[in-house]
C-alpha cells in the first residue's frame, strides 16, 4: 500500500473569531435565506460530511428524552440512497421514539465457516445518536442549528458523538464508491442513550441482537484521537483500551418536613449538606494499575526530558521522587488516572425558599480505575456518613474491561500513523470517561477508543461545552484514515497466513 498523508488536515487557527464567521453566515439567512447556513455539497468528503452532519445536529437527540429515531431513518436514507444496506433498529425497551441505525458494506471472499461473504471477521464502527442538553443562551449560535462557515461545523454533537457517526457513515458510503476491497465486512452501529450510561442503548444491541455483530473481532469508536505534536514532536495517535468506570450514586436524606423558619439540624436538607461535607472529605489513595502504567510507558519517549523516566517507571516514580509526583499530579488529567475521582454533580430539595422538604437527593459521579469494586466504594461513602437518616443507592455500575494493544488492528493504526504527514506515534490509552465500547469488551470483542481528528485540548472542551466545533478537515481526516486503517489491517492479517506457513 502507497504511503498515506494527510498533511492538508493540520489544525489552522480559524482567519476570524467565532462570533465574526457566525455573524456572517447567519445574515446571510436574515437578508434573503430560506434556512440555517450550510455549505454547497461538491464532491468533496469534507463537503459533504459537514452537510451531513449539519442537518443531524438540526435533528434533536437531546438525552433525555434521546427521541433518537429519526436521526436514525435519516441516516438510514442517506445511506440507502448511497447505495449502503441499512436499517432502523427499533429498540421496544427502550421506548417506541429510541432507534439505532445499522448498516453494512459486505467485504469479498468466502467466510471462514463457509458463507458467502467476507473472508475475515467483521469490524463494527460504533458511536451513539444521543446528545446532552444545551443552555443556548451560553453559545454564539444556536446549539441546534448545525451552523456552518468558516471551516467548521457547530452545534451539540459536532464532537460528541454526531461528528464520529457521520464519520462512520462516510467510510461506509466511500467504502461503497470507490468499490475498495476489503476482506471482511464493516459493520455501521450507532445506538441511543450513550450519554445515560448507553442500558437503552448499546446494552440492548450487545445482549439482545447478536445477529446485528455477526460474529464481530473488531470494533473502533470515541474515546481516543490524534493530539497534535509541538515544536516537531510527533502527533500523538491516543488509542484507548480500557476505562475507568462509573460509580453513580444517589444520597437521599429524609427529615422533617415544615416551615424555613423552624429550620434544624434534623431537616432533610441540613442532614444531606453534612453528609455531602464528609463525602467530599474524602481523600483517595495514588494507585497505579498496570494498564496505566503500561499506557506511561509508551508516553515516556514523548514526554519533557525531566519527567521521561518518571513515566518509564510510573508507580516507584510516584512514590519515591517528591518532585515528580508534585509535578504529576498538579495536572488533573493525569491525576485521575492514578486515583478514585468523587464529583457531586446533582442536588435537589425544596421547590420554595420557605419551604423544608421531607427530602433532599444529591448525586454523586465517582469514576474507579480498572479492579476497584463500586459496592466497595459505596459502602465506604456510606460509613463516612454514618447517618441512618441518609440512604445510599448505586444508580449506574459495570465491570472495567481491557482490550489487548497487540493485535493487528493496533497495528494497523500504528501503521497509519507513521505513515502519515505530519508522522503519529500511538500510545495506547486509558481513559478517565467512559464509552459504550465495554458492551462490547464484555463479548470478546476487541474494542479501541479511536476516531482520527487532530484536537488540541482547547478544541475539546466543547465537548459537553459550549459552542461545540468541528473542522471540515477533521471530518475528512476521519474518513480518510479510518479507509487507511481498514486497508492495512486487510493488508497484516492477509500476511499472517503467509509468515505462518514459511520455515
Amino acid at each position: 500500500m502507497r504511503p498515506v498523508t494527510f498533511s492538508s488536515t493540520r489544525s489552522r487557527p480559524c482567519e476570524t473569531p467565532l462570533l465574526r464567521w457566525v455573524l456572517a453566515a447567519t445574515c446571510s439567512v436574515a437578508c434573503g435565506g430560506t434556512g440555517p447556513p450550510t455549505v454547497a455539497e461538491p464532491a468533496g468528503v469534507g463537503a459533504r460530511a459537514a452537510s451531513l452532519l449539519a442537518e443531524s445536529i438540526r435533528i434533536d437527540t437531546t438525552n433525555p428524552p434521546g427521541n433518537e429515531a429519526r436521526l436514525a431513518e435519516h441516516l438510514a436514507v442517506f445511506l440507502r440512497g448511497e447505495g449502503v444496506e441499512a436499517e432502523v433498529v427499533p429498540l421496544p425497551e427502550a421506548g417506541s421514539a429510541r432507534a439505532a441505525v445499522w448498516a453494512r458494506v459486505p467485504g469479498t471472499g468466502t467466510r471462514g465457516d463457509g458463507r458467502a461473504g467476507a473472508s475475515g471477521r467483521p469490524l463494527i464502527l460504533l458511536s451513539h445518536l444521543d446528545v446532552v442538553p444545551a443552555e443556548g443562551g451560553s453559545w454564539t449560535v444556536d446549539p441546534f442549528a448545525g451552523v456552518v462557515g468558516g471551516g467548521f461545523v457547530v452545534g451539540r454533537g459536532a464532537l460528541d458523538a454526531k461528528g464520529v457517526t457521520v464519520t462512520h457513515v462516510l467510510a461506509l458510503t466511500e467504502l461503497a464508491r470507490r468499490e475498495l476491497p476489503l476482506a471482511r465486512d464493516v459493520i455501521l452501529l450507532a445506538t441511543p442513550d450513550e450519554e445515560s450510561g448507553g442500558r437503552a442503548g448499546a446494552a440492548l444491541v450487545a445482549e439482545e441482537r447478536p445477529d446485528l455483530l455477526d460474529g464481530a473481532a473488531w470494533l473502533l469508536t470515541e474515546g481516543g484521537g490524534i493530539l497534535p505534536g509541538d515544536a516537531g514532536t510527533p502527533d500523538v495517535w491516543g488509542v484507548a483500551f480500557t476505562e475507568k468506570t462509573p460509580c453513580w450514586l444517589t444520597l437521599a436524606a429524609v427529615g422533617v418536613p415544615g416551615h424555613g423558619a423552624g429550620a434544624s439540624g434534623e431537616s432533610a436538607t441540613h442532614r444531606l449538606v453534612a453528609a455531602l461535607t464528609r463525602v467530599s472529605a474524602l481523600r483517595f489513595e495514588t494507585q497505579v494499575v498496570p494498564e496505566v502504567a503500561e499506557m506511561f510507558a509508551s508516553l515516556a519517549p514523548l514526554a519533557p526530558p525531566e519527567d521521561r523516566a518518571g513515566y518509564a517507571s510510573l508507580r516507584g516514580s510516584l512514590a519515591l521522587d517528591p518532585a515528580f509526583r508534585s509535578r504529576f499530579l498538579e495536572d488533573g488529567g493525569r491525576a485521575a488516572l492514578v486515583r478514585t475521582t468523587a464529583a457531586i454533580t446533582t442536588l435537589s430539595g425544596s421547590e420554595r425558599i420557605n419551604v423544608l422538604p421531607a427530602e433532599a437527593r444529591a448525586g454523586i459521579d465517582a469514576r474507579l480505575l480498572p479492579g476497584e469494586s463500586c459496592d466497595a466504594f459505596k459502602e465506604r461513602v456510606r460509613q463516612a456518613i454514618a447517618d441512618p437518616a441518609v440512604s445510599v443507592r448505586v444508580e449506574l455500575s459495570f465491570a472495567a474491561h481491557a482490550s489487548p494493544t497487540d493485535t493487528p488492528l493496533m497495528e494497523a493504526i500504528r501503521r497509519v500513523a507513521a505513515k502519515s504527514t505530519p508522522r503519529g506515534v500511538v500510545v495506547p490509552r486509558v481513559i478517565a470517561g467512559f464509552t459504550d465500547a465495554h458492551w462490547f469488551r464484555a463479548k470478546g470483542i476487541v474494542s479501541y477508543g479511536f476516531v482520527p481528528r487532530r484536537l488540541r485540548p482547547a478544541e475539546t472542551r466543547g465537548v459537553h461545552g459550549v459552542d461545540e466545533r468541528i473542522s471540515i478537515e477533521n471530518l475528512e481526516l476521519g474518513v480518510e484514515a479510518t479507509l487507511a486503517v481498514l486497508r492495512e489491517l486487510d493488508a497484516i492479517e492477509a500476511a499472517a497466513p503467509a509468515r505462518a506457513a514459511s520455515p
